[in-house]
């Protein structure tokens, strides 16, 4: 069932209803809270994951946040996830934030930046004994282009071995929270290249034949079940571009749902103090429930 609100969570506030959706100087100008640990996982400046840990021993279960930004270094990344990562980590999450190579960087697009998110996500397998992180327990949770990362992360494990971004045995997801991302880089490609520009995927893929390895929706069915959650008055991804993959997940046999936010825009959903993303934490938790 298709659900256009989360119950309870966009009824707070009243004064939201005349609230204005935020705009990217809003989002940009957030400013960054310290992790508690940086582990890095490769050699390039972008191949490092910030850890904000809750308080105890653990085992934690775990958010995989993948920032968003057009794929591009110049959109930065970490220090707006920084804050969302800190109150996640206070509701008491493992937030492993991790950052990538962005158009802009030696390495970045195809293979590198897929393989970068591999690469960041298996890591937890090394970290999560000494980190106190459940691995029973691990969902991914991206915005925007991140977004798509984090269902292509939770897809990854249908890749053929003869894919540059095949790993053995990769970490497996419980669920897979998309906020304002993209599932079909094909069908909705389009779409999320009028606010980034239509050289966006082009420059990410190069050939269009490796949608194949990288659009989720060319690798369902995952097993893995999926959200993807919109502002209503989202200019990049607008809802109706959650419910067109949602009804193609589910036509593939997994498990999958819509929610739409109500006065929120692209980058209400990933600001802490907006009643959007309190609407998402609280999702957050829901699908870790969810996983017990």
């Amino acid at each position: 069932m298709l659900r256009w609100a989360l119950a309870g969570a966009l009824l707070l506030a009243g004064g939201m209803a005349e609230a204005e959706p935020l705009p990217l100087a809003a989002y940009m100008e957030q400013p960054r809270v310290q992790p508690d640990t940086v582990i890095r996982y490769g050699e390039a400046p972008s191949q490092v994951v910030e850890l904000f840990s809750p308080r105890g021993p653990g085992p934690h279960p775990v958010v995989v946040l993948l920032h968003g930004g057009c794929y591009r270094q110049a959109f930065e990344g970490l220090p707006q996830t920084s804050g969302i990562a800190a109150d996640l980590a206070r509701r008491g999450f493992a937030v492993w934030n991790v950052e990538y190579r962005r158009l802009g960087e030696p390495g970045a697009g195809y293979p590198g930046t897929f393989q970068d998110v591999a690469a960041a996500l298996d890591r937890l397998r090394d970290e999560a004994p000494r980190r106190g992180l459940d691995l029973r327990r691990v969902a991914t949770l991206g915005h925007s282009a991140g977004g798509h990362l984090a269902l292509w992360a939770a897809a990854r494990h249908r890749l053929p071995e003869d894919s540059p971004l095949y790993r053995p045995d990769p970490l497996r997801i419980g669920a897979a929270i998309s906020l304002a991302g993209i599932g079909d880089l094909d069908g909705q490609g389009d779409v999320f290249s009028r606010a980034c520009g239509a050289d966006t995927f082009p420059q990410m893929l190069g050939d269009p034949r490796r949608l194949a390895d990288t659009s989720p929706v060319a690798l369902l069915p995952t097993g893995t079940r999926t959200v993807m959650v919109h502002g209503a008055y989202d200019h990049v991804m607008p809802p109706f571009t959650g419910l067109e993959y949602v009804r193609k997940v589910r036509a593939a046999g997994d498990t999958a749902e819509v929610v739409t936010l109500p006065e929120a825009g692209h980058f209400d959903v990933v600001v802490p103090t907006t009643a959007a993303w309190s609407a998402v934490a609280e999702l957050v938790a829901r699908e870790f429930a969810r996983l017990r």
